[in-house]
């Protein structure tokens, strides 16, 4: 099916240019700008939802390129993945069909906080994209700068100060639209730098979103903007590397796929590519203190990312140290490798030096060289949950824009701003993601409400309730809701997902009601220890460690044989099914108890409860009078409600019960006192 949709490919740029001479006559839904991850979900979800979509990007054959690395997933990364994929998104089925090397990372620990992630191909990864994009219904693909967002009086029923109707391309052509979604990545008032040199673009060989995008934004609809930066790493070529010299890393041996699809990956297990792990040494220091001179990135006070820093910050950050350096494939059929942990920005010449202190790489050769991004992004504060400009009318942002970094954090800000604007385009409410029910919702919340400081990057911990927001059951959280209440999800995938719901369900109630004593369960699993003198259920049995689903399939077959194909999530699912129930439960206790008020008495700054440092000087600055409006707070997460919820209850049992101790003692002395001895 693929391979009939590359092979028109080649007749893309055709079509578009056959199109594009009468554009500016047709009333679009939505138009997205910018052809990257976010850019990409945002066209696909737009269209699903059932809007007339253009996609403007600078570059057709560009659609879907892996801009630095070349992977996909990671520990929360994964997560978005799943969930984009489970709203029926694009980039868990590309991975799927581009991966060379898959992994669950965090393996050792519970898989509410395994990683799923992949290396990619990058050519196959850019394929799959664009053919997906070509074959999807009401969305049409134009290759054009956009010079200007076109402003207009705002609907004086709705809010918002301004209004966008359209674009403006680059040679004066407009094109209309209701929405807009703006998915510009690094290109809004992009420059590249390499040592002392800076030049316009948002990557190598790209040129910058027109200067006229910035001053709309900045002067036109006056919002506020900062300036972030990130980079990359050189491409190495992989024939000059040491591999001997190196730390191999196999990849897993059945791959897992990333979409709820697909029971196997196209890569398949034994044609896996490995990765290489060496380290940095004191030469690498070296270098960077001997080039700082010469790198004028490097030294300015632009925020860079905390988590993906360069070598020249992890070396100026933490002195001394030795620095991982993954050794990463490009694809089945490149001659190159993705040094990641390297992303540098000095002269090239001294990138061939500083590579060659590491010992795998001791006589290495760079195909291209790294250098750094700086570009404008929109502070994330500006927007509603629906990832709409509040102050603007049919405008949606995504992606770097608003202050993110990494591809999974854009693709899924990019799918909800395109389920987002076509929804208000067709006069259809907006709609929110919780926090609780997806990482997409922390994500979203967390740059809605916090804002930015620095490029935001997903982790398992920003989740505070991640034993329910599990890989596993992103489709169980999100397809049914995508397909009933959003209108992104096609048919055949929430058939599916409500097979796979309804067959959970009936393998746990079957086990559930599976009751048998201790000496009956161990004579069939004799080699499980379990508690003498106790009736225990299946559900219970699949609990312990050491029971697999395949060792109770062996001695139930007649009752588990059904649900054979489901075994990892039956058991993931007996697991942490009480965890989830009893989150659940405080969930609805916090929505019961909105109303209770909160002593105006309290010192947030000394409680003694687990609460950051940002909750307790919002909590002491606003001082809300009741817990609900305690949760409206920017910057409240709900682990902090359950915290302060338990902590005031907890003071007023406290309080009754030394009340009722003094009424007691009172008495006892007034009847001291009324009969004395």
């Amino acid at each position: 099916m693929l391979a009939k949709k590359l092979s028109h490919l080649k007749s893309l740029r055709l079509v578009v240019f056959r199109h594009a001479s009468h554009l500016a006559n047709h009333q679009y839904d939505v138009i997205v700008v910018g052809g990257g991850h976010a850019g990409t979900e945002a066209a696909a979800a737009a269209a699903r939802v059932g809007a007339e979509t253009l996609l403007v990007t600078q570059k057709i054959h560009t659609i879907g390129a892996l801009s630095c690395n070349p992977s996909l997933g990671g520990v929360g990364k994964g997560h978005l993945v799943r969930e984009v994929d489970a709203l029926d998104g694009l980039c868990g089925r590309a991975g799927d069909w581009a991966g060379i090397h898959f992994s669950i990372l965090n393996r050792r620990k519970g898989p509410a906080v395994w990683g799923p992630r992949a290396q990619l191909d990058r050519p196959l990864y850019r394929q799959f994209i664009q053919s997906e994009l070509l074959s999807t219904p009401r969305l049409t693909v134009v290759e054009g700068s956009v010079e200007e967002l076109i402003v207009s009086e705002p609907n004086p029923e709705q809010p918002g100060k301004h209004k966008i109707t359209g674009i403006r391309l680059t040679g004066g052509h407009t094109i209309s639209a209701t929405s807009v979604v703006l998915t510009t990545g690094t290109f809004l008032s992009g420059s590249l730098f390499m040592g002392q040199t800076s030049t316009p673009g948002g990557r190598i060989g790209d040129a910058p979103s027109s200067a006229g995008m910035s001053h709309t934004l900045r002067e036109r609809l006056q919002l506020r903007m900062g300036r972030l930066r990130t980079g990359t790493p050189p491409r190495i070529v992989k024939d000059s590397v040491d591999f001997s010299l190196a730390n191999l890393h196999p990849p897993d041996s059945q791959p897992t796929p990333f979409s709820f699809l697909n029971t196997k990956t196209h890569c398949k297990p034994e044609d896996q590519l490995p990765c290489y792990l060496t380290h940095t040494t004191p030469g690498v220091e070296n270098v960077v203190r001997e080039s700082l001179h010469l790198n004028c990135h490097i030294q300015q006070d632009t925020k860079g990312p905390r988590y993906c820093p360069s070598i020249e910050s992890r070396v100026l950050r933490f002195p001394g140290r030795k620095h991982q350096v993954w050794l990463e494939p490009e694809g089945l059929d490149s001659d190159l490798l993705y040094p990641q942990g390297l992303s540098m920005t000095m002269p090239p010449d001294d990138q061939l030096a500083l590579i060659r202190e590491i010992p795998p790489m001791r006589n290495a050769e760079i195909h291209t060289p790294g250098y750094g991004v700086q570009y404008d992004f929109v502070c994330p504060t500006q927007l509603t949950p629906a990832l709409q400009v509040k102050s603007t009318q049919g405008l949606f942002l995504a992606g770097q824009i608003n202050g993110t970094t990494g591809y999974e954090e854009a693709a899924a800000q990019g799918l909800w701003a395109g389920v987002n604007a076509a929804r208000a385009a067709l006069s259809m409410p907006t709609m929110a993601l919780s926090r609780t029910e997806s990482y997409i919702g922390v994500l979203i919340d967390d740059l809605v409400t916090r804002g930015v400081t620095e490029p935001y990057r997903m982790f398992t911990s920003r989740a505070e309730f991640r034993t329910s927001l599990r890989p596993d059951n992103a489709d169980l959280r999100l397809t049914l809701k995508g397909f009933e209440e959003v209108g992104c999800v096609s048919s055949q995938r929430y058939q599916k997902a409500v097979s796979v719901r309804d067959s959970l369900e009936d393998a746990l109630a079957a086990l559930q009601s599976l009751v048998r004593s201790s000496t009956v369960w161990k004579r069939m699993l004799p080699n499980v220890h379990i508690s003498d003198n106790k009736s225990v259920t299946g559900l219970e049995l699949l609990r312990y460690n050491d029971v697999t689903p395949e060792m109770l399939l062996s001695a139930l077959p007649e009752l588990l044989e059904p649900y054979k194909e489901l075994s990892q999530r039956l058991k993931i699912e007996a697991v942490y099914r009480p965890h989830c129930l009893l989150q659940k439960k405080e969930m609805e206790r916090i929505q019961r108890e909105e109303n209770m008020t909160l002593p105006q008495d309290l010192d947030y700054l000394s409680l003694p409860i687990s609460l950051s440092q940002e909750v307790r000087e919002v909590l002491d600055r606003v001082r809300p009078s009741t817990l609900g409006a305690a949760t409206k707070l920017q910057g409240i997460t709900p682990a902090a409600i359950v915290h302060l919820l338990n902590y005031v209850q907890q003071s007023e049992r406290r309080r009754k019960r030394a009340h009722r101790t003094q009424d007691q003692d009172r008495k006892v002395q007034e009847l001291f006192i009324d009969n004395p001895c």
